[in-house]
């Protein structure tokens, strides 16, 4: 469901919101870039798809495995802040952030720092036990840093039953009555992925999240070029990743060819209606 503060960052219906998965930052086992060509890099890759039609970009620190929970270090808060300044420069698309795993307080840090729109969090409501361990939720904490650093203008969107974790301790909660806790604990926005990075929802539980939801509802996983007309009309956005890059693989370089046929993609179901 579409509401005003969520279209106010988006001019545009059913937006692209592309990925920009930041090289590994300095301090990660796989960073083999100095800061400047990180940001270079980043850069690049905003012009990019920037160019290519989609209507928002978001960075990710996808390449930082294995994740820390929650605390990042100051060196990634710093290194982000200078992609996302960068960003910023070089595009005039909303731009949101987030920085695995689960530091939704220095995604927001990072966000007004270079004046983004959105970020994305875990661990939101109800927790989950992830790959990093047990990840308890941080709504209370989140929103009052947000209003302390007087960053209320930036939205958070918020994962429920997030991929690549357990919820075993929830099973007892359905996904509409996380949905619920979501909106009370005032979400701007909720995303729905499958399993994994890059593997598509199940589509009765996106219908069923789409028809009960109040708050808009934002797809994180298996989107592409030809299942995107399956989805479209359950979502209010679609954030894309691996599906951009070469072979569908999230770690290897963007490919044209599946940018332009994704943006074609989307352009033909709005022209239909």
């Amino acid at each position: 469901m579409i509401t005003d503060p969520f279209a106010s960052i988006f001019s545009e219906p059913k937006p692209l919101i592309a990925m920009l998965h930041v090289p590994a930052l300095p301090g990660t086992p796989a960073n083999e870039m100095t800061i400047s060509q990180i940001v270079d890099h980043v850069r690049r890759e905003a012009q990019h798809l920037s160019s290519a039609g989609v209507q928002a970009l978001m960075l990710e620190n996808m390449h930082d495995r294995p994740y820390l929970k929650r605390e990042v270090g100051a060196e990634i808060t710093a290194t982000l802040t200078s992609c996302a300044l960068a960003v910023r420069q070089q595009s005039d698309l909303p731009v949101g952030i987030q920085i695995l795993a689960g530091a939704n307080m220095a995604a927001l840090a990072v966000a007004s720092a270079a004046d983004l729109q959105f970020i994305r969090a875990e661990g939101f409501v109800f927790g989950h036990l992830a790959d990093e361990g047990l990840m308890q939720s941080d709504a209370g904490e989140l929103l009052r840093f947000r209003r302390q650093i007087g960053a209320e203008q930036i939205q958070v969107f918020t994962d429920i039953k997030k991929k690549h974790s357990s919820h075993a301790l929830t099973a007892d909660v359905s996904l509409s009555e996380t949905l619920k806790a979501t909106e009370f604990f005032l979400s701007d926005g909720v995303v729905i992925t499958g399993t994994a990075t890059g593997e598509t929802i199940d589509l009765r539980e996106l219908k069923e999240i789409y028809s009960n939801s109040g708050i808009p509802v934002i797809t994180g996983s298996g989107i592409d070029a030809d299942n995107l007309a399956v989805y479209w009309a359950v979502a209010d956005a679609f954030i894309v990743g691996s599906s951009l890059k070469v072979g569908g693989l999230w770690s290897n370089p963007l490919d044209p060819d599946r940018i332009a046929q994704l943006v074609k993609t989307r352009s033909q179901l709005l022209d239909d209606g």
